[in-house]
């Protein structure tokens, strides 16, 4: 009886898992997808630095070139075009763009419309605790932006030949730096992370 017993069990399991096999083949589940894919593109920033071709008595050559050297012969009284332009490419992103300006003839320039105040009056701001450094702003989605600096120099009326000799070797440089304005709320900031 034992074995019959076990034989009826082992026949009601089987027509058990055979219910079951066939309930679950039957079901039907709700289901859904979704997928979200992501696109990445980089920011840039680009800018260039050039000036006017000039002799060496500062007089612009014809035809028309911007280089980035000039030589000038110093004489007092006399005016030089001296034109760096920064430009900034188009769609460069919002940016911090600063000139530092290294002024070798200082000593000798004339007071009147002088670099800084020609800097200065092309909407440039000095930036504060740091001598011959200047900036303005960039906003994204301007075409080509060209950001005058100053136009020109004279030596004073008053410089001799004593002046301006110790000068031959002198320079007058400009340097132009453009960062990117996220995370960076202030000029002064900008700078110190330039200067990092």
């Amino acid at each position: 009886m034992k074995t019959k017993n076990k034989k009826m069990l082992i026949i009601a399991i089987c027509a058990l898992l055979l219910v079951a096999v066939g309930v679950v083949g039957t079901l039907a589940y709700f289901s859904a997808q979704d997928t979200v894919t992501n696109t990445f593109t980089v920011g840039k920033i680009a800018i260039t630095l050039d000036e006017a071709k000039v002799d060496d008595g500062g007089v612009p050559v014809v035809p028309a070139e911007r280089v980035k050297t000039n030589e000038y012969k110093l004489s007092p009284s006399h005016v030089y075009t001296k034109d760096p332009i920064v430009h900034v490419d188009a769609d460069s992103e919002d940016s911090w763009v600063f000139i530092e300006v290294s002024n070798g003839i200082a000593s000798v320039e004339d007071s009147v419309n002088n670099i800084d105040s020609q800097i200065l009056g092309n909407n440039w701001k000095a930036l504060s605790g740091k001598d011959g450094v200047y900036y303005q702003e960039y906003a994204k989605g301007q075409a080509d932006r060209e950001l005058e600096t100053f136009s020109q120099f004279k030596i004073a009326n008053s410089a001799t030949s004593e002046d301006l000799e110790p000068l031959s070797d002198a320079n007058l440089s400009v340097f132009a730096y453009a960062i990117q304005k996220d995370n960076l709320m202030s000029a002064e900031d900008a700078w110190a992370a330039l200067s990092e």
